[in-house]
């Protein structure tokens, strides 16, 4: 399907994949609104050493938008156990560690440069991020069970 009309159109890609960089860690580059969506954003076999992700909050004007859009991001620091390092052009740049502390922050609006050093990633990655939502489909399962089986006893 052609999104635009340029010459080519875009095309996704086979998969996602970490980009060597020059004198830096291995880093996975997220655009705009790959960052919000969890579970799926590293690869198993290719854990980058940070997470850059590229936004434009712009559309999103003066609004809780770039807030909420700046949450999931730290939300994906804490899934993966990476820094992520956010670049958005009108919204909220922040270099998050990955405890989901935000190290340096340019505001809402603001213009500058965010200088500050890349945090070390977690050595191992977190559960989460290697089970993904197994724990809780099992939980919730349980929990029905256990509501249904009450109601079948009345």
């Amino acid at each position: 399907m052609q999104l635009t009309k340029v010459q080519g159109g875009f095309i996704p890609g086979s998969r996602r994949r970490s980009l060597e960089i020059p004198h830096a860690p291995r880093a996975l580059p997220l655009i705009c609104y790959e960052a919000i969506f969890p579970g799926d954003v590293v690869e198993r076999d290719d854990r980058p050493g940070w997470i850059v992700n590229l936004t434009n909050d712009g559309w999103f004007g003066i609004s809780t938008g770039p807030y909420q859009h700046l949450q999931q991001a730290r939300l994906r620091a804490i899934e993966q156990g990476l820094p992520v390092v956010r670049a958005a052009n009108t919204g909220i740049s922040a270099v998050i560690d990955p405890l989901g502390r935000m190290v340096a922050v340019l505001g809402l609006g603001v213009e500058g440069v965010l200088d500050s050093g890349l945090p070390s990633p977690n050595p191992r990655r977190p559960s989460s991020a290697r089970t993904g939502n197994i724990p809780v489909a099992m939980i919730v399962t349980v929990a029905l069970l256990f509501v249904v089986s009450r109601r079948l006893a009345k």
